[in-house]
């Protein structure tokens, strides 16, 4: 047993299916609070928490408050909302939290552009983003843009549902996307969801990778062990939080999640196999498959699935 493995303490909701915020694991300079919407989880560059600059030193103790803003500068910032859906804020940008709670999660874009990874959601989960004073909801697992230069919401893939007045709301299906802005006719354009010049979204697919990576590191020692619970469990070992689930997935980006240790060990799906370089996406999924298919190209990652 690793020695911080003794150091954990689950801030879980108690009971199995019910998302933990996240482990308490003390790192060599700090300790990781538990987390919860607008927990700050990764700084690259210049950002800034009401007018505070940030580094990744303030990642694990940094959060947004009601009413605070995330600004960048030549930088970008990842924040957790609920379990299981990252915010990812563009270089020279703004956010401010509105609502921090579990059930109405609010975030405001003021300028510049943000993305979402929607990796789980429950119906009881209420996230929504505001765009020049429009709510978009998010209702699936996903991968939304916002743009407050040209207001508008892009959906990726996934489904959301924006308010356009008078109690109406207008789905925006995968692949999709809506104007925001006043006088906007209330319809939605196909676009293309497999962008090459796309920074931000190139970006939040590579955060993806890190982020499974270390969920590959952390699930032997947390899932399925006594009182797991699935939500935000912090790595010592990257000095962020990521995501455990209650079962298998792939990010909206081919990237895979798994929670159970024994796949995990050395020599299961992510040791040797599903992530590790030798089975499914060393010589499979990703060496075989992955010029054509779940990953290279053809498939999750490079544009089958979404």
């Amino acid at each position: 047993m690793k020695q911080w493995r003794v150091l954990i303490a689950l801030a879980g909701l108690g009971m199995l299916g019910m998302p933990a915020f996240g482990a308490d694991v003390p790192s060599s300079a700090r300790s990781a609070n538990p987390a919860g919407p607008g927990s700050v989880n990764y700084i690259e560059g210049k950002a800034f928490l009401d007018g505070r600059s940030l580094s990744n030193q303030n990642v694990g103790s940094a959060a947004l408050g009601p009413g605070q803003e995330l600004t960048t500068g030549a930088g970008k910032a990842e924040i957790l909302l609920t379990p299981g859906i990252f915010l990812r804020v563009d270089s020279s940008s703004a956010v401010k939290m509105i609502s921090p709670d579990l059930d109405n999660t609010q975030v405001e874009l003021e300028r510049g552009r943000a993305g979402v990874e929607v990796d789980q959601i429950f119906p009881q989960n209420m996230v929504q983003i505001i765009d020049h004073g429009v709510t978009t909801q998010l209702m699936k697992t996903g991968y939304y843009e916002f743009d407050a230069n040209q207001p508008e919401a892009m959906v990726f893939d996934g489904r959301a549902e924006v308010e356009v007045g008078n109690g109406k709301w207008e789905t925006v299906k995968g692949h999709h996307e809506m104007a925001l802005f006043e006088g906007a006719r209330e319809k939605t354009y196909d676009f293309n969801s497999h962008p090459n010049n796309d920074e931000l979204y190139n970006w939040s697919s590579l955060r993806s990778h890190y982020l499974a990576e270390a969920n590959n590191q952390i699930a032997p020692e947390y899932a399925y062990g006594p009182g797991f619970n699935p939500g935000w469990y912090w790595d010592p070992y990257a000095y962020g939080y990521t995501f455990l689930g209650l079962d298998p997935f792939y990010s909206p980006f081919g990237w895979g999640f798994y929670p159970w240790g024994g796949f995990y060990g050395g020599w299961g799906f992510y040791g040797r196999g599903f992530y590790g370089g030798r089975g499914f996406y060393g010589g499979g999924y990703r060496g075989g498959f992955g010029g054509g298919g779940f990953h290279g190209g053809g498939g999750f990652g490079g544009g089958g699935r979404r």
